[in-house]
């Protein structure tokens, strides 16, 4: 998965990025405020035009996207988007961008600047809905989770491994004013914590007590073993000697001062004065305010107008399917016992467990390699951005998903990074590497991502916006390429590449259980385990998610489905003009669209190619 929090703080309710080319160049504008149009401007360059002021004026009130395009104007600025007047701010600019686009007469528009203009549209309009104050009512009071939370991210992106660059003393500089923004964040997280409290709309406790456990885990590591202090053991040769020992020290005296004593303060307050009234029922069904939330999570999410119902029989369908598959490979592998039995082989059989983390990441390494070798014949254009396959980081391992995905910097001077998961190292399992490899790495998430940063001729809501049924069902639906790629030979991977599939056909059922039906967290893992290869850990694992952040775990079989629906619609359609390349550039290379307005566009590009 991609990890959601990475761009929460840049763009609130959007994951992550879509890809794209375009006949509209847009250049970086200045001007926050919306001219009136000169008479000799064409209705393309008053879009462009928009686009460009939207963007900047975005960039000025969420500094993290930003720093994680590579702009450092505003690097010395984590941003508050918890704020009444944060919420009120991005109300008012969706509303000022929506009316400036409805004044553009979309028919003089290219179909490609139709397209941008229909995509812009889309994502203004659901702004208004999820800043509307009655949801803000039931998620703003809700500040974080165990799994989106800015502690958990935060982290990261001040140890050096992350967007913010450490190559100067600004750097370092920006870096300790950060600090400063985020101690101001978790303070009034506690404040948005009480308001829920008066108003009846809190956590669940399991929710509040992963939280509690995260920090108090942060707490307990010494100064000069913080993630806060990591920057201030490899200085740049470009620090000065002086300038060296100076942020070191302003770096552990910030810890010590300020980072912690609002851990501390948090952790009091979750413990003392939050918990007690948390509720105990875990699924947004026991919340007040909750179906309603859900409703609109549901749609947020998938990008159709689908009801709990709905998905959660969709779900029941998927999970049939895929059994009757994973029963032909137990057949086929010549085992006798019944598919739980199976399971249950492939977690405890040692020949299924990886020897070390070092042994795991060279597993990884070498699927990678033969990814390489056959990747031209699906993809005519290849990401520039380098990826990297690393250990998830010690502090968030335990609640952290299997594998998840961060982006690179788009100009490639930061890799992609491939994170896998080595936490309780002996319940993961190997039969499942292949096909996690391409989801997160290639061609799943690591292209979708890159080759939308990377491609300047998009306006940059485009290139750096998204939705995550485009996101999530694209990296599932790369999944589906393990033939063309050469992988899951093997009937164990291939297996593995049901099993995964299965976790994503699951997620509709217990997503919906969970938060519609009033699904228990017992349940839920006990129906993963019934269903799935899947340890206890990672099962449980992936139903806290679910409790933290609900819906978002329906996009990915949903956007994959799709996807393959209109994969199949094409081939359909093209017959032997069918080329794989050129319908997987038509996903990819004109963004991460919302699934209706994806088939719109597809359906034009057939038409064109049958002539």
């Amino acid at each position: 998965m991609l990890n959601p929090f990475k761009l929460l703080l840049a763009a609130p309710f959007a994951l992550t990025a879509c890809a794209a080319t375009s006949d509209a160049v847009v250049t970086a504008a200045t001007s926050t405020q919306a001219a009136a149009p000169a008479s000799s401007e064409t209705a393309a360059q008053r879009l462009r035009a928009l686009f460009a002021r939207s963007n900047e004026d975005e960039l000025r009130r969420n500094p993290i996207q930003a720093l994680f395009r590579g702009d450092l104007r505003y690097a010395d600025r984590l941003g508050d988007n918890i704020t009444p007047a944060y919420f009120d701010a991005e109300r008012a600019a969706a509303q000022r961008d929506l009316a400036e686009l409805r004044a553009i007469p979309r028919a003089e528009l290219g179909e490609t600047d139709r397209l941008a203009y229909d995509v812009f549209a889309y994502g203004q309009e659901q702004s208004l809905r999820n800043f509307d104050p009655a949801i803000l009512a039931l998620t703003a009071v809700r500040p974080i989770d165990h799994f989106n939370g800015f502690h958990t991210f935060y982290p990261d992106l001040a140890s050096g491994q992350s967007a913010a660059p450490f190559k100067t003393v600004a750097d370092y500089e920006n870096n300790l004013r950060r600090h400063d923004d985020y101690v101001v964040l978790l303070d009034r997280a506690i404040g948005r914590f009480r308001e829920g409290l008066a108003s009846g709309v809190v956590q669940p406790k399991l929710v509040v007590n992963n939280i509690i456990q995260q920090l108090e885990l942060q707490l307990a590591q010494p100064v000069e073993d913080s993630p806060f202090y990591a920057p201030a053991k490899n200085f740049p040769a470009a620090v000065p000697a002086a300038d060296q020992a100076r942020l070191r020290a302003a770096m552990a005296e910030k810890i010590r001062t300020a980072i912690n004593p609002a851990y501390q303060r948090m952790v009091a307050f979750l413990r003392n004065d939050y918990l007690p009234q948390a509720r105990e029922g875990v699924g947004l069904v026991h919340m007040k305010g909750g179906p309603v939330l859900y409703a609109r999570l549901i749609e947020q999410n998938t990008t159709l107008p689908l009801t709990a119902e709905e998905v959660h029989q969709l779900g029941l369908r998927e999970v049939a399917r895929i059994r009757g598959e994973m029963e032909a490979i137990k057949t086929r592998v010549g085992f006798g016992g019944t598919l739980a039995q199976f399971f249950d082989h492939l977690r405890t059989d040692p020949k299924f467990k990886p020897a070390s983390a070092a042994a795991l990441r060279g597993g990884y390494e070498a699927i990678g390699r033969r990814v390489d070798a056959r990747i031209g014949a699906q993809f005519a254009t290849l990401p520039r951005t380098p990826l990297e396959i690393r250990p998830v980081p010690a502090y968030r391992e335990k609640t952290d998903a299997g594998g998840s995905y961060q982006q690179g910097a788009p100009d490639g001077s930061r890799p992609g990074v491939f994170y896998f998961n080595t936490y309780d190292l002996p319940s993961r399992t190997t039969f499942g590497m292949e096909t996690l490899y391409l989801h997160e790495g290639a061609p799943g998430h690591h292209f979708q991502i890159s080759l939308a940063q990377e491609n300047t001729a998009l306006p940059d809501f485009m290139r750096f916006g998204g939705n995550t049924a485009f996101v999530e069902g694209w990296a599932l639906y790369a999944e589906t390429l393990y033939d063309e790629l050469g992988l899951e030979t093997d009937p164990y991977q291939r297996f593995g590449g049901l099993d995964d599939e299965m976790l994503r056909a699951m997620r509709l059922v217990v997503d919906t259980g969970l938060h519609a039906k009033g699904w228990t967290r017992d349940r839920s893992i006990a129906y993963m385990l019934a269903n799935s290869g899947m340890g206890r850990t990672d099962a449980t694992a992936e139903v806290e998610r679910y409790i933290a952040i609900p819906g978002q775990a329906l996009a990915y079989k949903i956007g994959q489905l799709t996807m393959l629906r209109l994969k199949d619609k094409t081939m359909r359609e093209l017959g032997p003009r069918f080329d794989p390349r050129a319908f997987h550039a038509q996903l990819l290379m004109t963004g991460a669209l919302p699934m209706g307005i994806l088939e719109q566009k597809l359906d034009r590009w057939i038409a064109a190619t049958k002539g």
